[in-house]
């Protein structure tokens, strides 16, 4: 195993900002200036599509220290404590509260070989001994200053990061295209039962309901007659292996499920789900954690399973229950100041527009095999990340020595 000296990540780069610490004024429309947010940043990857938005002066206010560019590693200092991510792309964001931003020194450390080194057992054991806090965990300035990194020589890094990103290129690949194969599900779905312009629309006469016209062999229904909940318990001798999806795993915006956990981390009632169920954040459903479950597994009951009552309307619950208007729905219909929630009972009672039989099956002719794509993609990653994070500690560690492999790696600019 090779020793590597070790070295102050301050000393390493060559820029450390702190966010401001209160929170920006929020623009009512999306604009091209973005907020960074805790729960933006996951494993490696900061997710610029589902944030807070802010006014030019807004941005030039909160950028006045220093603006993120390309390359720029974020931690979050609280809630939670330390997930780490890289900035890939060039576009107008900013730290929101609880985030601190690391910009290597490009003549002494690689950004990536940063961001993996900060993903670490080595480092992620100092930020929880540096961890405080009664009740949430927090790190102090000072202390996100004093963490130390095992650095090799540059070139060494250069392939590290080379070897680690070649897997975070996958599944990045991979998220863009569960993204548009998202996206055109809920086109199909908004564009026939929305909007109306569905197969044989022009021959379908209008009839006046309780939502307005629709359809003439159309009937407003609700949510709970085409799905139910399921409350399987969790059984210690054989659900014991199964993978872990919970509310902080599920991701925002998505349907894909590309990280899960060991389920005795949970110290609530756990239930059991199957794959193809949805799982629908109940806790706060503003943030739209909706989840197709790809394989079994564990969640708690913060966690609404949902399973469609025939593999007919599989396909059309899945984009109804991800769609704007029943997020629109349990945001509002859900109870408590601190952490709304929403109820099966309020949230299954919605009134919704339900189509013939006839076509919901056109629907899952079209919707169903990209959803299945979707699956197939979102187990893909968690393979990937789980190799990924095989390789990450032997790599950054020098257990496994690359200074003498032939490792293509980008070309640095002057």
């Amino acid at each position: 195993m090779t020793t590597w000296p070790l070295v102050k990540v301050a000393d390493a780069c060559e820029l450390v900002v702190d966010c401001v610490n209160r929170t920006a004024p929020l623009a009512a429309e999306p604009t091209p200036y973005k907020m960074i947010r805790t729960t933006n940043v996951r494993d490696g990857f900061i997710d610029t599509d589902n944030v807070r938005y802010v006014d030019e002066t807004t941005f030039g206010r909160w950028t006045r220290r220093a603006v993120p560019l390309p390359g720029d590693v974020v931690l979050t200092r609280e809630a939670p404590l330390g997930e780490v991510g890289i900035i890939r792309k060039a576009e107008p964001v900013f730290l929101g509260q609880r985030l601190i931003m690391y910009r290597a020194a490009p003549e002494k450390l690689d950004p990536y070989f940063l961001m993996y080194s900060m993903l670490g057992d080595f480092v992620q054991g100092q930020i929880r001994g540096y961890g405080s806090g009664a009740t949430v965990e927090h790190m102090r300035l000072p202390d996100c200053l004093s963490l130390q990194l095992r650095l090799p020589p540059l070139g060494t890094q250069r392939k590290i990061a080379a070897i680690l990103s070649a897997y975070d290129d996958l599944i990045e690949s991979n998220n863009r295209r569960i993204k548009i194969l998202e996206e055109m599900a809920q086109r199909i779905y908004r564009e026939w039962f929305v909007d109306f312009r569905f197969p044989g629309h022009r021959d379908m006469p209008m009839a006046e309901s309780e939502l307005g016209m629709v359809p003439r062999d159309w009937r407003v229904g609700r949510i709970d007659e085409l799905c139910s909940v399921h409350k399987r318990p969790f059984e210690a001798k054989g659900d014991a292996e199964l993978p872990l999806l919970d509310m902080a795993r599920m991701r925002q915006g998505s349907l894909a499920a590309t990280a899960f956990g060991d389920p005795s981390e949970l110290t609530t009632s756990r239930i059991v789900f199957e794959a193809g169920d949805l799982l629908f954040g109940a806790i706060r459903p503003n943030l739209r954690k909706v989840t197709l479950a790809p394989v079994r597994g564990v969640t708690n009951t913060s966690v609404l399973v949902i399973r469609p009552d025939s593999p007919r309307w599989h396909a059309f619950v899945v984009a109804l229950l991800s769609s704007e208007p029943v997020n629109r729905w349990a945001t509002q219909r859900a109870t408590g100041t601190k952490m709304p929630v929403i109820s099966w009972k309020e949230l299954s009672a919605m009134a919704t527009l339900l189509p013939t039989e006839a076509l919901a099956d056109a629907f899952s002719d079209i919707a169903a095999p990209l959803l299945e794509e979707v699956q197939v993609l979102s187990t893909l990653i968690t393979r990937l990340k789980a190799t990924r994070d095989l390789l990450l500690p032997q790599l950054i560690s020098g257990q496994v020595d690359v200074a003498g492999l032939e490792i293509s790696v980008p070309e640095v600019a002057a």
